[in-house]
């Protein structure tokens, strides 16, 4: 199977799973907002543990998560670099030229380092835990209102769908034209940087043309269908909001409660 999560859906029945998109999404953008209240061990220390209980009650395998960060980890790792060196501030560890680790770089870059780690986590229960027509669903709820001033709600809500559950679609395509290129004896762990930047070169053309061939045939069926836009558009999914998800509101509410207090 593909390296990359995002963008994937596990079925299941656990209480993450029953919970209505709109509170799960909600809740996701929620937490991103909160997460930057942490700036002490003790903040970070109760969001992961927010983080992992959310897991748990997903009951979905850790190790989904885990796999859900290699793709981003040089991203990371990169961040926490920049952050360590050009961070002044404490006692100075290490100094060359422009270059400075001191005590306030290094305990800034393991801040950011879980922010984007719990960041990570949190986005991919959201979309392992949502069908993504559901999720499609929960952002044309959560739009309506731009309805006033024009905005084509629908139209953006199916993009987004679309574009999320086309992601590990054109991963695993990109895995099978790679298996190809490799059983021709293309092997791209070798050589150089800009020799493996030249490798990936020839994955491109054919990448693209079966993504639009894939969106010729997505037209076709939604064509063929009778799509003509959300304009009198009844729902076959209607969306209900239940106690367990004003219980979940509410749980986000005694976190930034808690966050607010115990921060420097």
């Amino acid at each position: 199977m593909n390296k990359l999560i995002f963008g994937r859906y596990i079925p299941g029945d656990s209480f993450i799973h029953t919970m209505d998109p709109r509170a799960k999404l909600i809740a996701s953008f929620y937490f991103i907002g909160i997460i930057f209240l942490a700036n002490n061990w003790q903040t970070y220390a109760v969001l992961a543990v927010f983080t992992l209980f959310a897991i748990f009650l997903s009951k979905v395998n850790i190790r989904f998560f885990i796999r859900g960060i290699k793709p981003l980890i040089w991203l990371i790792l990169f961040t926490v670099a920049l952050q360590m060196l050009f961070t002044q501030g404490g006692e100075v560890y290490f100094k060359w030229g422009i270059f400075t680790v001191t005590e306030f770089g290094v305990i800034n870059g393991l801040f950011i380092f879980c922010r984007f780690v719990l960041i990570i986590f949190m986005s991919t229960l959201l979309t392992l835990t949502t069908p993504p027509l559901d999720l499609s669903d929960a952002i044309e709820y959560l739009l309506r209102p731009l309805k006033v001033v024009r905005f084509p709600v629908h139209e953006v809500s199916l993009m987004l769908s679309i574009a999320l559950r086309f992601v590990p679609t054109l991963m695993d395509e990109t895995e099978k034209i790679m298996n190809a290129q490799r059983a021709r004896g293309v092997d791209f762990g070798e050589g150089s940087l800009i020799q493996k930047m030249k490798a990936i070169v020839p994955l491109l053309i054919p990448l693209f043309v079966s993504s639009f061939n894939r969106a010729e045939d997505l037209a076709t069926a939604m064509e063929a269908r009778g799509y003509q836009g959300g304009e009198g558009r009844t729902k076959y999914r209607i969306l209900h909001w239940h106690l367990n998800d004003t219980i979940v509101m509410l749980a986000f509410g005694v976190l930034t409660a808690v966050l607010i207090f115990i921060r420097s």
